[in-house]
């Protein structure tokens, strides 16, 4: 009787600690949300004073009406609520697919695209192009892109299933490595081979990933998923801690582990692939956002999927804005200023690693 009032006083201030933490972390990251969309809606070749962007955004609530021009309003309405709303949905799902790929393989430096999804978005993507498809209408760019993704994560499974007679982690990795790599070889030579040298360029810019093209059409799209996805893992974020532990423990507490690792890394993969497909290759936002929350809240997921997913969002919004401003008028590609802030950081993971295991 006594071992159970003291586990479940325990289990209780765990719980509290926790939601505590999930406040406290939602507060601070939504005001830098608010604060970061505002900074985001105002800036870029047209400008837009705070004042003229927030009652322009009141306008379009219908609440009151706004001091901005009918050109400013059309930019705001039009082009910059649309693009910060793809960075939102994009980065809070990269960065909960982030989340989910640590938790499942039980590495910080995993990433989504550690199992092909983004190698086969890519190849879709440069297909796309490469056959004068996303010519003919804006959505074939995505779609195909999305099926290259979705491709991607079949043939993984099955090939980490055959290797290793059920899906276990190791053979699922070494499946994603060796998938990633063959389709960025198609990739390459699709690239090479093309002869129309537009084309080229455009293979290349969506390479390196941007929000460029964010319409209401993508962001209908790219919401929905991302939320639906976020709410599954969040879902199952008792899990996923269980699974930390490890696979057996996992299994005695009662999670079927086998159908829980499948699925999420099922979700995983379509929030990778569906911010792929609108987005281009955006790299270590799944790498950075959920290691960082995790240094600050720790390893419980039920608070780290929903900061993951509010610190994905934050993180692509700026990096966005950077790319739009830092070389104005030219615009920088969101991939490279994520790839410059996330590389130095995936190797100062990389040698803090080696140096917990005496390697150094």
């Amino acid at each position: 009787m006594l071992r159970s009032t003291v586990r479940n006083t325990r289990g209780s201030l765990a719980a509290n600690t926790v939601i505590h933490r999930l406040i406290a972390g939602s507060v601070v990251i939504g005001l830098l949300l608010l604060i970061a969309s505002l900074v985001a809606l105002s800036t870029g070749p047209v400008v837009i004073s705070f004042s003229e962007t927030l009652s322009a955004l009141f306008e379009w609530v219908r609440i009151g009406e706004s001091s901005a021009t009918r050109t400013q309003q059309a930019v705001i309405e039009n082009i910059r609520i649309p693009r910060v709303l793809m960075a939102l949905g994009a980065g809070a799902g990269l960065g909960v697919a982030g989340a989910t790929m640590q938790g499942l393989f039980r590495n910080p430096l995993a990433d989504p695209g550690i199992i092909g999804v983004s190698a086969g978005g890519a190849l879709g993507a440069v297909i796309a192009i490469a056959t004068g498809l996303a010519v003919t209408s804006t959505l074939f760019l995505p779609l195909l892109a999305f099926v290259g993704a979705a491709t991607a994560t079949v043939i993984v499974f099955a090939v980490g299933i055959a290797a290793g007679g059920r899906a276990s982690m190791a053979s699922l990795l070494l499946a994603g490595v060796a998938v990633s790599s063959f389709f960025g070889a198609i990739t390459s030579a699709v690239i090479i081979l093309t002869a129309n040298l537009e084309a080229q360029r455009q293979m290349v810019f969506w390479l390196a990933g941007g929000l460029e093209g964010a319409r209401w059409e993508s962001v209908r799209i790219v919401l929905p998923i991302a939320l639906a996805g976020i709410a599954v893992v969040a879902v199952y974020a008792r899990d996923l801690n269980l699974l930390l532990v490890g696979e057996d423990e996992a299994r005695s507490l009662g999670v079927r582990v086998g159908f829980v690792r499948g699925l999420l890394l099922s979700v995983a993969a379509l929030l990778t692939g569906t911010a792929v497909a609108f987005t281009g290759t955006i790299a270590f936002v799944g790498l950075i956002v959920p290691h960082s929350i995790r240094l600050l809240i720790g390893p419980d997921h039920r608070a780290l999927v929903p900061l993951s997913a509010l610190g994905g969002g934050l993180f692509l919004l700026i990096a966005d804005t950077l790319a739009r401003n830092v070389a104005n008028p030219v615009e920088l590609r969101v991939g490279i200023i994520t790839a410059l802030a996330g590389a130095p950081f995936f190797l100062f993971l990389l040698v803090k690693q080696r140096s917990r295991a005496g390697l150094l």
